[in-house]
């Protein structure tokens, strides 16, 4: 059953010669439990679509379906509260407020709607997140890849429908990066918990249940992760977008390239759908 729903959306920047689009028409679904990859060059539109999802910016045209609710049709201040009791928001600079203690900072969806959580849920995901003996401690006084497993905490005390979480190593080395990526694949197997996950890192995406990657605007690929022939047609998608390779390379590693992605054949041709 799909949990998020993505309906041609739309966004463009600038008016008349200046218009740029940063999404032209993109589409797809996540079923419940499914750790997405969304993966692109920089001004593919992966941000953008994050934003848009997240409930933070507004797409020209187009419908965004989260958990069974149109959240286009809400006003700022619906959007605000559902956002924040069915949205986990994981950012590559933290977030965190930092006159809060790390349990605060998980606690804040409940602070903000004068709720208090579960404590055995609080204690459930400190346990998780590895920081029970750091609760109490402020975001200064904690390392790097302590902060973000504080901000994946906060995403995650509220059950939330789906997690999207913006290059959420970028700002970290690589060792407190990969502890990171284990955590969101624990907190995906623990509870079910359904992730977007925005990168530019092949070795992140190829860990997800499903890559999609988008360029220029569109989706120029979305398949299962399987094989390990998929890492090989996850490469050449990023190539081809990025005008690394040609569409006849592509497909001479991956029969049927072209017939699957019909926006690189263009892009190849010059020959606009």
């Amino acid at each position: 059953m799909a949990i998020l729903q993505v309906s041609n959306l739309v966004k463009t920047y600038g008016k008349h010669n200046t218009t740029v689009t940063a999404l032209g028409g993109v589409g797809f679904s996540v079923d419940k439990g499914e750790f997405v990859a969304v993966m692109g060059a920089s001004g593919s539109g992966k941000s953008t679509l994050m934003h848009l999802i997240g409930g933070v910016d507004r797409p020209d045209s187009g419908r965004i379906v989260v958990d069974g609710q149109d959240i286009l049709g809400m006003d700022e201040s619906a959007l605000a509260i559902f956002r924040r009791r069915n949205m986990g928001l994981i950012y590559q600079f933290y977030n965190l407020i930092p006159t809060l203690t790390a349990e605060e900072n998980i606690m804040l969806p409940f602070l903000l709607d004068n709720r208090k959580p579960d404590p055995a849920k609080l204690r459930t995901i400190l346990e998780t997140i590895g920081l029970s003996n750091r609760a109490r401690h402020l975001p200064g006084e904690l390392s790097g890849g302590q902060q973000q497993r504080v901000s994946i905490g906060r995403a995650l005390i509220n059950d939330p429908a789906v997690i999207l979480a913006d290059e959420p190593t970028g700002n970290l080395d690589s060792k407190a990066g990969r502890n990171i990526i284990e955590l969101l694949k624990l907190a995906n197997r623990k509870f079910n918990q359904t992730l977007l996950v925005i990168t530019h890192d092949e070795n992140i995406a190829l860990q997800a249940d499903r890559i999609i990657t988008l360029s220029d605007g569109a989706i120029l690929n979305d398949e299962r992760v399987n094989a390990t022939s998929d890492e090989t047609r996850i490469s050449q998608a990023r190539q081809v977008s990025s005008g690394e390779a040609s569409l006849p390379q592509a497909e001479a590693v991956h029969p049927g390239f072209a017939q699957q992605n019909p926006r690189a054949t263009a892009a190849e041709t010059g020959v606009q759908s």
